[in-house]
């Protein structure tokens, strides 16, 4: 899992690619670990021929929603995880309205949250 913390005035797409090249190694079976995800699930704010050609040369099938199509393009059965983890960040107070005008104390509450987060769920019998 990787977080980033970035001005409300930039733009989703110029995030992207360093977002994805910070991810670390994903782990489980025997043998080499893979460095990359297999896909990236996206909505029309990360739609940009760049942004493709870039995941796609990391081995990367970019699902993003194309601009001016009708809605129902079924991404939002997966998107829908990271909604539901947005939400789970906020019933941290210090994440739902930011108090800190330093972004690396905002930043180090994001982290605490997210190592939250993955806590109960590789322990819910443990309710922190």
């Amino acid at each position: 899992m990787k977080v980033g913390l970035t001005g409300g005035n930039r733009n989703d797409i110029t995030q992207m690619i360093p977002l994805v090249d910070a991810i670390p190694p994903v782990r489980g079976r025997r043998g080499r670990p893979r460095r990359r995800p297999k896909r990236l699930y996206g909505d029309r704010a990360y739609h940009s021929r760049e942004g493709r050609s870039e995941l796609r040369r990391r081995r990367i099938q970019p699902k993003i929603a194309a601009p001016k199509k009708p809605h129902g393009s079924g991404l939002g059965k997966q998107r829908w995880v990271v909604e539901r983890t947005i939400a789970w960040l906020h019933q941290y107070r210090r994440l739902r309205i930011r108090y800190e005008r330093r972004d690396d104390i905002h930043e180090a509450f994001l982290e605490i949250g997210c190592s939250l987060i993955c806590l109960k769920l590789l322990h819910p019998e443990n309710a922190f």
